[in-house]
């Protein structure tokens, strides 16, 4: 969850656009909520918020979901899978992604030695897909995405 945060914290650093560099501050702050969360075994599989343990809550991750819909409108629905890269700024968000996934598959393994929160693996779930889309909208709405051509150096 750190390197995803750092990750992110460097393609932050490639954008000017106020916009974007709020909602990917916004998630950083959210990662270290994570970070606590997963630091800090449950109680009897008790996940709750408390005031001195600080948990992700569902809202967090609606909160995700109502970013990637708000810049799906924005652009042209996929025909093919995107390779990642582009601008600069985007292929530092697919670098962030990628990094996110890791950290999605950590939790994931995690999950099968000790209870994790729902609602943190939620967020992560859902950053990933947040990243991808902020990545296409990084690249003049989809307009420079590289995409993939299968089997094109057989």
């Amino acid at each position: 969850v750190d390197e995803a945060n750092s990750a992110i914290g460097l393609a932050i650093a490639s954008f000017d656009d106020k916009g974007h560099r709020a909602l990917l501050t916004r998630v950083q702050n959210d990662l270290f909520d994570l970070g606590a969360d997963l630091a800090t075994p449950a109680v009897d599989r008790d996940f709750a918020p408390s005031e001195m343990v600080l948990r992700m809550v569902p809202a967090q991750a609606e909160w995700i979901e109502a970013q990637i819909d708000a810049l799906n409108e924005r652009l042209e629905p996929l025909t093919s899978f995107v390779l990642p890269g582009g601008s600069e700024a985007a292929a530092r968000v697919h670098v962030a992604r990628a990094t996110t996934r890791a950290a999605e598959r950590a939790m994931t393994a995690l999950a099968g030695e000790s209870p994790v929160n729902a609602a943190a693996s939620a967020y992560i779930n859902r950053l990933s897909d947040l990243l991808f889309v902020l990545a296409r909208v990084l690249n003049e709405d989809g307009a420079s995405d590289v995409n993939w051509v299968p089997g094109a150096n057989r």
